[in-house]
């Protein structure tokens, strides 16, 4: 497809696990409700450029239990939504053992996204579950959670969260666009790091393909049946956000708020509706890389397995689209994010004010400790 290429990564994913080195695990848990990514991942700060390596990787499914309260979470009264917040926690941490036990790696530090139920910057707040403290508790490690709030406090977005990842361990690309639930993208402009969402991509084309009995839209090919409905394009492509400029972030607020009462007017066929998603998530994606001269771009997340998708966006664009190996495509969400708490850790900045428009750079996270870790804080 035009201006796209698949390149083995496993040069720049593994490094000689040498003495200095930190073993964090990254758990993440997206917008589209799949599951629960691990990655065990090793980190070393060699000569001032941080070498890594991830060492084991599993992404576990939700199953309907699972599923159909993290879902329903936001509907939740306070003490409900509270008593969740604990228990997922501790369903997180009896994960984290699983995968020490399969894996054999014991990390001196889990760090963990959560799972978000509210994300409201501009009221002042955003709302991940997944109590650190429960974490801690079930594993006997440390973690290192909540890492919207400090830059939220800051006058931030709290979002994206990983573009100094991006920057610090992916420096041979001009930008990385990941595609999840929804599309964001990080790159620098004269040295400084921006990054912004993009627009939605899994968590609405997911939901069409839920409608059909699927669990998501394997390849593309309800788009691939479908026609593009020109009145539904132009209505999509004119949502206010797309002309705003960053810093900006998505919510699934926003999806309901701004998103479904267009696709719902339109009264399209499943194939036609998916058909005309597929169109305007390329072209606002191309738009982005188009008008800032994107030249080599790394894909990551579940959308870069959609070949469709791939080829749509590569349509609107010149760049050239990396696409690297599994491991990395699935997991290097839950890879920055154990940079992230490992960083936290260190007492250093992981969150920059030039991508989430904070007063300031900000070290984000909330830590757990147990008294018999051992660990001594940076700060302390």
């Amino acid at each position: 497809m035009p201006g796209t290429t698949r390149q083995n990564l496993q040069d720049i994913s593994s490094t000689e696990n040498m003495a200095g080195s930190y073993t964090v695990y990254g758990l993440m848990s997206g917008t589209s409700l799949d599951g629960v990514d691990i990655a065990a991942c090793i980190f070393d700060p060699d000569a001032g450029s941080w070498q890594w390596e991830i060492k084991y990787s599993e992404t576990i499914p939700y199953d309907e239990y699972w599923r159909n309260k993290l879902m329903d979470a936001p509907n939740l009264q306070g003490e409900e939504l509270i008593h969740l917040d604990r228990q997922y926690g501790n369903y997180l941490g009896e994960l984290a053992n699983y995968v020490i036990a399969k894996s054999g790696i014991r990390p001196f530090l889990i760090s963990s996204h959560g799972h978000t139920v509210f994300h409201s910057p501009g009221r002042g707040f955003s709302l991940q579950i997944g109590c650190g403290a429960q974490i801690s508790a079930a594993t006997g490690i440390p973690v290192a959670c909540d890492f919207r709030s400090t830059d939220i406090a800051a006058g931030g977005q709290g979002a994206p969260l990983v573009p100094l990842g991006d920057k610090i361990l992916f420096p041979q690309f001009d930008a990385c666009l990941n595609l999840g639930g929804f599309a964001n993208i990080s790159y620098d402009i004269a040295g400084r790091r921006i990054a912004f969402d993009i627009c939605p991509v899994n968590i609405v084309l997911n939901k069409y393909a839920q409608l059909k009995g699927l669990d998501y839209d394997s390849n593309g090919e309800m788009g691939r049946k479908g026609q593009k409905i020109r009145s539904l394009l132009n209505e999509l492509n004119a949502v206010t956000f797309y002309k705003l400029s960053p810093p900006k972030s998505l919510s699934r607020e926003w999806l309901l708020n701004e998103i479904d009462p267009v696709l719902h007017k339109h009264q399209c066929s499943l194939n036609d509706t998916c058909r005309t998603l597929y169109d305007h998530i390329a072209m606002q994606i191309g738009d982005v890389l188009m008008q800032n001269k994107l030249k080599k771009v790394l894909l990551t997340g579940g959308g870069t397995h959609n070949t469709f998708l791939i080829e749509q966006i590569g349509r609107n664009c010149s760049s050239q689209l990396v696409i690297p190996e599994r491991t990395i495509i699935d997991f290097k969400e839950a890879l920055i994010f154990a940079f992230m708490g490992l960083l936290r850790f260190r007492g250093e900045i992981n969150c920059l004010a030039s991508v989430t428009g904070a007063s300031t750079d900000t070290i984000c996270g909330a830590v757990y400790l147990k008294k018999e870790s051992g660990f001594s804080h940076p700060l302390s």
